[in-house]
């Protein structure tokens, strides 16, 4: 996995961190328990979307787009990147969801839907949840 590097530019306030900003949000809602969060895309970021890809199984099997982790890895900031300006951008649309079906021990079969590594730890499903 790529090594970040923190830059600070000459007069701009430091960067929250992830745990900051989930912070800030749940107090917030504490707060204000009657407010309605319409759009929270304005808290995302690359650190946010980095921290969500590490939180998540590497090893899973491969959703609908056939890329593994590790291929997506290979190119993760870029990656990254480019999902979190699809986000904020409004272009971003899930892919297809790999369906298989597992059998339980009395003969029927169990559903699984298996996501891409590209929608398994987005903001979309993970990243305002990180844990």
């Amino acid at each position: 996995m790529e090594q970040l590097s923190v830059g600070h530019t000459e007069g701009t306030q430091e960067p929250m961190n992830v745990s900051t900003k989930q912070r800030q949000i749940a107090d917030m809602a504490r707060q204000q328990p009657e407010r309605v969060f319409i759009a929270l895309n304005h808290y995302l970021d690359y650190e946010w979307l980095r921290r969500a890809y590490e939180l998540t199984r590497k090893d899973g099997a491969v959703g609908s787009d056939g890329v593994t982790a590790q291929a997506y890895e290979r190119n993760l900031r870029a990656n990254l990147e480019d999902l979190l300006e699809r986000m904020k951008s409004g272009r971003y649309q899930a892919p297809p969801v790999r369906r298989v079906y597992i059998p339980k021990e009395d003969g029927t079969l169990r559903p699984l839907g298996i996501s891409t590594v590209r929608v398994n730890y987005t903001a979309v499903q993970r990243a305002f949840g990180l844990r």
